[in-house]
C-alpha cells in the first residue's frame, strides 16, 4: 500500500513563510511527477505547482517568484517553500504524486493524494 503523508502547515502572518513536506511511504518503484494543490472554502482544487523526476518545476502564475518546489528522489519526499505569503494562499495544500508500485503480484501506476495540510496566512 502507498501512503502520502503531508506536513508544516499552519497559521503565519502575511510576508510570512513555511515549507511544506510530503513523504510517500510503500511498496514504491518509481516516482515520476510530483506536486502540490490548493483548495480554498468554496473554490475548486487548482494547481500550485508540480517537478518531474528530473527536477524540471512548474508553477501557477498566482505563486510563480513566490514558491520554490523541489524533491529528495532518495527519500520519496516533495517540499513546498512558501515565501511572502498572501491572505489568498489560505488554503488547504495536497501534494500527489504519479507512483509506479508493487500490488501483492501486480504492478500498479496510479496517481496518489495526501490528506492535505491547512495553511492559514492571517494577522
Amino acid at each position: 500500500q502507498v501512503q502520502l503523508v503531508e506536513s508544516g502547515g499552519g497559521l503565519v502572518q502575511p510576508g510570512g513563510s513555511l515549507r511544506l513536506s510530503c513523504a510517500a511511504s510503500g511498496s514504491i518503484f518509481a516516482i515520476s511527477t510530483m506536486g502540490w494543490y490548493r483548495q480554498a472554502p468554496g473554490k475548486q482544487r487548482e494547481l500550485v505547482a508540480t517537478i518531474t523526476n528530473l527536477g524540471s518545476a512548474s508553477y501557477a502564475d498566482s505563486v510563480t517568484g513566490r514558491f520554490t518546489i523541489s524533491r529528495d528522489n532518495a527519500k520519496n519526499t516533495v517540499y513546498l517553500q512558501m515565501n511572502s505569503l498572501r491572505p489568498e494562499d489560505t488554503a488547504l495544500y495536497y501534494c500527489n504524486a504519479d507512483i509506479t508500485a508493487r500490488l501483492g503480484d501486480r504492478w500498479d501506476y496510479s496517481k496518489y493524494w495526501g490528506q492535505g495540510t491547512q495553511v492559514t496566512v492571517s494577522s
